[in-house]
């Protein structure tokens, strides 16, 4: 985790507006000193501390809540995306190339355009660019557009000219090795500067949506060192979201040279559904394969032993069914080395953690893994007419991102966005879990937003923080927002929670259509880092 080099914040006192915190469900005050909260109480107590502070900030009613933490992001690829060109919102083929057109016009100097997003599944007719027709609207200049799950992309002539050894002349999306070349040689393109504008960029994105940590997932295959270590120092120097860095290498003197938490993360252990490239356990619906597999049993277990012994988290990208066992199998084994219990106090991760079964759900609580998932992706992907469905089928595709069933077992969740594969929108993720598109997957809205809180610093090994009570890091959000309510998937829940002798504190109303809260001020470690214009 970045440290900050700036002096300790002042002592703030937070009156007349609700605060969100077991310590007290009924909280309209919060004093914070020296980057810590330091009490949480009523109003009428708050009187003895207001002559002691040394600013007081009245909320006007406003809903104090811990930041978020974004348990999974690409920072300097999510600042391209805000930077770059987004064809996210692209209806089709041609739309898409228009796009481009206008973005390279735009962007004369740039010596490689970036862009994000594309889907060709939502188009009419389903089918990418092919390179001539990039070609053409890129004027013939280097250009990489990754897939909206960033395991593909389609790229220019004069890009993969830039690849060394060349030699690729695919027409086709480009997927696996090949894509890997393709982004390395562009990401190798971008200056400097271009780097810090976007992860100045991606960062202050993020404050301004009351997150307060994200968890960097880099890796040779998905950035560089330079960036990685870039990131890092951009964020202890602060003001900002703390950055926590994973490196997905299996190689544990790397991760700790590079100052990151753990050689996790994005260590693939297969690719994404949307690019054919999740690992299962039997072939995808809409082709003759069953994607592929980049890791076997005995290089989990080996990794997992030798981060474990170093102290260091270890971690996988895991999606499909059969990747997910691949995971499960190596970690078991190396439980078997090291013993269950060191492994379970090391609390590895497996990130996306898609495809699970009621076996690797009960194998993720034994093991003390940490399901660090992304609920947008079945916002995007999910429902019977969906992405999920094209690939795998109605009956197999009902069965993914089942959050309620490892909440049961005891699984710690840690919520994220992925981004730039879904935007950050914290109270949009928690929405998300809660109105999942299979009602059997769905939770709470408070069990959501504790694991886009709470769980994301459990995620990284602390315990103390993501929750307003003494002793926490004052890491925090102001918004403005409606009634708060108590949300849960069993409406007998939801009668008992909201009866005031239950002392369970209320949160915004998601409910689909409704407006989610909106970030009037974002704290870290008691040090504003955005307010919120006009406010």
């Amino acid at each position: 985790m970045s440290e900050r080099t700036v002096e300790p914040p002042e002592t703030v006192l937070l009156r007349r507006g609700e605060v969100h915190s077991p310590a007290d469900p009924f909280a309209t005050a919060m004093v914070v000193e020296a980057g810590h909260i330091a009490w949480v109480g009523s109003e009428g107590a708050a009187d003895a501390f207001a002559d002691g502070v040394d600013e007081v900030v009245d909320l006007d009613g406003a809903l104090v809540t811990p930041a978020f933490t974004d348990a999974h992001v690409h920072t300097t690829a999510t600042g391209l995306t805000l930077t770059g060109l987004d064809l996210s919102g692209a209806p089709s083929l041609e739309a898409a190339l228009a796009l481009v057109r206008e973005f390279a016009a735009a962007r004369p100097d740039d010596r490689v355009l970036l862009g994000h997003g594309w889907d060709a599944a939502r188009w009419p007719g389903g089918r990418p660019p092919t390179r001539t027709e990039l070609d053409e609207a890129a004027g013939g200049r280097p250009m990489y557009l990754s897939r909206i799950d960033v395991h593909s992309a389609v790229a220019t002539t004069a890009l993969l000219d830039l690849v060394p050894g060349g030699g690729l002349r695919e027409d086709a999306p480009l997927t696996r090795d090949a894509h890997h070349a393709v982004r390395e040689a562009a990401l190798a393109a971008i200056t400097p500067a271009q780097r810090g504008e976007a992860q100045r960029t991606a960062l202050a994105h993020a404050a301004s949506l009351g997150i307060g940590s994200v968890h960097e997932c880099g890796g040779p295959q998905i950035s560089s060192e330079d960036d990685f270590t870039a990131l890092l120092g951009r964020a202890a120097e602060g003001p900002g979201p703390r950055v926590i860095g994973y490196w997905a290498e299996r190689n544990v003197e790397k991760a700790r040279e590079l100052g990151a938490q753990g050689a996790a993360g994005d260590l693939f252990a297969d690719g994404a559904l949307g690019s054919h490239t999740a690992c299962l356990r039997e072939p995808y619906a809409d082709a003759d394969h069953s994607g592929a597999a980049y890791l076997d049993p005995e290089s989990v277990a080996a990794h997992v032993v030798a981060c474990t012994e170093a102290g260091l988290q270890a971690g996988f990208h895991a999606i499909g069914d059969a990747a997910v066992a691949t995971v499960v199998e190596g970690v078991r084994a190396a439980a078997g080395k090291t013993g269950l219990a060191r492994v379970r106090a090391a609390r590895h991760r497996v990130e996306h953690a898609e495809m699970l079964t009621a076996e690797t759900v009960a194998a993720f609580a034994e093991l003390g893994l940490i399901a660090s998932v992304q609920p947008a992706f079945d916002a995007l992907w999910g429902g019977e007419d969906g992405m999920y469905a094209q690939r795998l089928g109605a009956g197999r595709a009902r069965s993914l991102n089942p959050f309620a069933a490892l909440l049961r077992a005891g699984v710690p969740l840690a919520f994220g966005s992925d981004s730039p594969v879904t935007p950050l929108d914290p109270w949009g993720t928690v929405r998300a879990a809660a109105f999942h598109r299979t009602p059997e997957h769905r939770v709470s809205v408070r069990a959501g937003f504790t694991a886009h809180t709470r769980g994301g610093w459990r995620a990284v090994g602390r315990d103390d923080a993501g929750v307003l009570v003494p002793g926490a890091p004052a890491d925090y959000a102001l918004w403005r927002t409606g009634e708060l309510i108590v949300q849960a998937p069993d409406d007998r829940v939801a009668r008992w929670s909201t009866d005031p002798r239950s002392g369970t504190p209320g949160l915004p109303d998601l409910t689909p259509g409704r407006d989610l809260p909106v970030c009037l001020r974002t704290v870290v470690g008691g040090r504003t880092v955005f307010v919120r214009p006009g406010e």
